[in-house]
């Protein structure tokens, strides 16, 4: 018995699928140019905001391991691991740096109105350094115009206004422009909770999109997560422990602004060699110019024997190691990548750097295989 909603048993068998279309070398070569056109649209809108998506991913990638344990904590419950995760990432990360900046805004500014004021006047202090330099010396440098005191305590004063104003302005372009402030931190951490969350997802679709093979493609994905991490990790920890044990000493010592010394400090530490020397050996010097021996010498100790350490010891083990790349090269991009691209510099320029000994060390490999493949 047949009826409209019995299937007919003799109906044809279905077609078989149609073979893809093989793209010819013109298609091709436009799907590349409208590939490349599209990614450079889609940079040059994303421009604006490429600091808050770097900081933003370095941010997945520091804390990644954190929201790999919560979620075994968790019973994989991903949404609610990279919530709490990004409340960390603002309860560790956020909130102290923020303190900090007010913190810092506030001497600074107290610093220029001593400036402003006279209270502080940096020229009496190299008046004693300079009275206490041997005769030889002094006539040197009265050959550069050194010794005029009213001109060096206009050009110091002048260096320090600058500097103190300079730090109180972006405080107070900070506050004057909070919104704007609140936007990028929310797109920063909007950005992070996304990456954290489907990190491993969004990484084997990059895989599948990039032309390389599967073990070139780790290669460089873990040299750039490797990097990242080591240079955000390594720069940042020494940077700050310099800077808090620098201050430390300033404020055991007396000197005014120990807050803003210990800040420049932790900046100058960016800088692998020379660091925060740069900061405690001008001031060492002049307490044994002028006869404070024990302050100068307290100070040399703690700046060479302990400061120091921090530099030698943990920059390599947390720095060098993860990233195997030289000393120099680290100085030589870090100092670059801040001169093209400003603070954020510190993390592109050795990423950048990795990346391109990654590169090339592919493409060697890659040469050599095919030379040994044609014999």
């Amino acid at each position: 018995m047949t009826g409209p909603w019995t299937p007919h048993t003799t109906a044809n068998p279905p077609m078989p699928p149609h073979p893809e279309h093989e793209p010819t070398q013109l298609e091709k070569r436009a799907l590349l140019l409208l590939l490349a056109a599209v990614s450079a649209a889609m940079v040059w809108i994303l421009l604006p905001f490429y600091g808050t998506i770097l900081w933003g991913t370095i941010l997945a990638l520091l804390f990644a391991p954190v929201h790999r344990r919560l979620l075994l904590r968790l019973k994989q419950r991903r949404t609610l691991a990279a919530l709490l995760t990004v409340l960390l990432v603002l309860v560790l990360v956020v909130l102290p740096t923020v303190l900090i900046s007010v913190a810092l805004a506030r001497e600074a500014g107290a610093v220029y109105e001593r400036l402003q004021s006279g209270a502080l006047d940096p020229a009496l202090y190299f008046r004693g350094v300079f009275e206490a330099l041997p005769p030889g010396v002094t006539a040197w440098l009265d050959r550069f115009g050194l010794v005029d005191f009213s001109i060096l305590q206009q050009r110091l004063t002048d260096a320090l206004a600058q500097g103190s104003r300079f730090i109180a302005a972006q405080a107070l372009g900070i506050g004057q422009g909070t919104f704007e402030f609140i936007v990028q931190l929310f797109i920063t951490l909007y950005l992070a909770f996304f990456l954290i969350r489907d990190g491993d997802s969004l990484a084997r679709v990059l895989r599948h999109a990039v032309p390389l093979a599967p073990a070139h493609q780790r290669e460089l994905l873990g040299k750039f997560a490797v990097v990242v991490r080591a240079t955000v990790k390594g720069n940042l920890l020494v940077a700050a422990l310099q800077g808090l044990l620098g201050g430390l000493a300033f404020w055991f010592l007396g000197l005014q602004g120990a807050l803003l010394w210990a800040v420049l400090m932790a900046f100058l530490s960016l800088l692998p060699a020379v660091g925060a020397a740069l900061v405690w050996g001008p001031v060492a010097l002049f307490y044994l110019l002028t006869g404070a021996l024990w302050q100068g010498l307290a100070l040399t100790a703690w700046g060479v024997l302990v400061i120091g350490l921090v530099d030698n010891l943990l920059r390599p083990l947390l720095v060098g190691k993860d990233t195997r790349l030289p000393d120099y090269v680290v100085l030589i991009t870090t100092l670059g990548g801040m001169a093209v691209l400003g603070i954020n510099g510190f993390v592109l320029g050795p990423a950048i750097a990795a990346m391109f000994v990654a590169v090339w060390h592919i493409y060697g490999a890659t040469r050599a295989t095919g030379k040994a493949g044609d014999r």
